[in-house]
């Protein structure tokens, strides 16, 4: 199978789709075949992975969580950066043995990194062994994927280069029945000189008001109480749709569905934040009071050079109206170190955003040159040594910060909800405030999807300790 462009889905296709399940799951029946997927990259891969579950599991694959002893393993990849796309290489690598040992075991490889030319190739030249390739456009098509291969032996390829329809009635199993992720819309139209994500998730395509609230309506219906809304860029929600929606209108919309304890959404574009968003939050109390706000960098400079689209002063104004509106928000944000061409002065300023934010948490990371965007041939690309300084410079920043703002917690009286236990204490549950701070609090299993009232006794750098009221 080849590339495709602009392919229109019908109730046919999908019902096609159906069809292939029914004589998978009759093949596959009473043979305890299992499934692992293992899902890099942003939530909105998480959101895409759920599907493929509610795929394989509704074929009759089990989920099992030893990737060493699936059946079928998956890999839901991610590009945005280098180190991403190594490990995906380096799974394959090790998995070569295990493919000649056991001719029936399957691998699919879908997501971000499968939209590049360039990987398509070197799997096709190295790793020959992959059953399964797949990208971001045709998650629904997995079934017919599936099948082809089953009868034909033939290793299957099938990429779209773009996709104007959007699919969303795909089967999907939640990782909990509490809280959920909803797709609002796909793509991306700000190209950013250093990200990929455009190139590989297509252009902007919001799904319709009345279909998202339908859908949030729903999951609150089976017990779900808080919602992720997710998309590239959600501040742009509504600008290729004819009915004039915004972002804010959509947020009105669902914020007045009872029984909808939490909503949160992200990412948001600093150019894009208007005030009817700022004053939407303030209006409803089950809008969370916490903003992902990636700056990027501190320097006006950089940022023209990033095509960002706003300035330093643009950003922290915009901040100071979000306080303001907003007294008790926490920020959060993505920062990169090493762009080309950053110099001290440029660097400088970025730490001069932190220490003026004083942000909650900051996602870091190291400038990865990707091919196909305008930033991987820009002069001046800043060496390792000085990178590596800068970064560590910049993570000390932020947590000091960090720490000092979860210290200020202790004494304070917060409501959690509660997710998960604690990765460091079996006997802890963890869940965040609507501020979105993580808290650890000891109380049993089975108050997980609930919220409590805490009051905080401790803190570190990246977390709350507390006891419950």
């Amino acid at each position: 199978m080849s590339k495709r462009t602009n392919v229109n889905i019908t109730t046919e296709e999908a019902k096609k789709q159906d069809n292939i399940i029914t004589e998978l799951a009759y093949h596959i029946k009473d043979k305890g075949l299992t499934f692992y997927i293992g899902t890099f990259g942003c939530q909105m891969n998480a959101l895409d992975s759920e599907k493929i579950e509610g795929i394989l599991v509704k074929i009759g694959y089990i989920k099992t969580e030893n990737e060493k002893e699936a059946d079928f393993l998956i890999y839901n990849t991610c590009c945005v950066r280098e180190n991403a796309e190594l490990k995906i290489y380096g799974k394959l690598g090790a998995l070569k043995h295990r493919k000649k040992k056991n001719p029936n075991f399957m691998i699919a490889l879908c997501g971000c990194m499968m939209q590049q030319d360039i990987v398509l190739e070197t799997l096709k030249k190295s790793y020959k062994f992959v059953d399964i390739i797949f990208g971001t456009f045709n998650i629904y098509k997995l079934p017919e994927l599936l099948q082809a291969r089953i009868e034909t032996g033939e290793h299957i390829i099938d990429i779209w280069e773009t996709h104007e329809d959007i699919v969303e009635d795909l089967p999907s199993i939640r990782k909990h029945e509490f809280k959920s992720c909803v797709n609002i819309m796909y793509g991306c139209n700000n190209f950013c000189t250093y990200c990929i994500v455009p190139y590989v998730r297509g252009r902007e395509r919001s799904r319709q008001m009345e279909d998202i609230y339908l859908q949030v309506k729903n999951l609150v219906a089976e017990g779900v109480k808080e919602i992720m809304l997710l998309g590239q860029n959600v501040n742009s929600y509504g600008k290729n749709l004819e009915d004039g929606a915004t972002f804010a209108h959509l947020l009105e919309k669902i914020a007045t569905i009872e029984g909808l304890k939490r909503i949160r959404f992200m990412t948001s574009h600093p150019k894009d934040f208007s005030d009817e968003l700022i004053e939407c939050i303030t209006k409803h109390d089950n809008i969370c009071n916490s903003i992902h706000l990636p700056f990027q960098s501190g320097s006006t400079s950089i940022l023209k050079q990033m095509n960002r689209g706003y300035t330093k002063e643009d950003y922290l104004a915009l901040v100071n109206k979000i306080k303001k509106s907003i007294p008790n928000v926490t920020l959060t944000t993505d920062i990169i170190v090493g762009f080309p061409g950053e110099t001290d002065k440029d660097f400088s300023d970025t730490i001069d955003v932190v220490k003026q934010v004083k942000y909650l948490s900051a996602f870091t990371f190291i400038y990865s040159k990707r091919t196909g965007t305008p930033a991987a041939t820009m002069e001046n690309q800043i060496d390792e040594k000085t990178i590596k300084v800068r970064f560590n410079e910049l993570v000390n920043t932020v947590d000091n910060i960090s720490s000092e703002f979860m210290h200020a917690q202790i004494g304070q009286e917060y409501e959690v909800l509660l997710e998960d236990t604690s990765k460091n204490d079996l006997d802890m549950l963890s869940g965040r405030t609507d501020t979105g701070i993580l808290v650890h609090v000891k109380a049993p299993i089975n108050f997980i999807g609930e919220f409590v009232k805490v009051k905080i006794i401790s803190a570190k750098t990246h977390y709350l300790i507390a006891e419950r009221r």
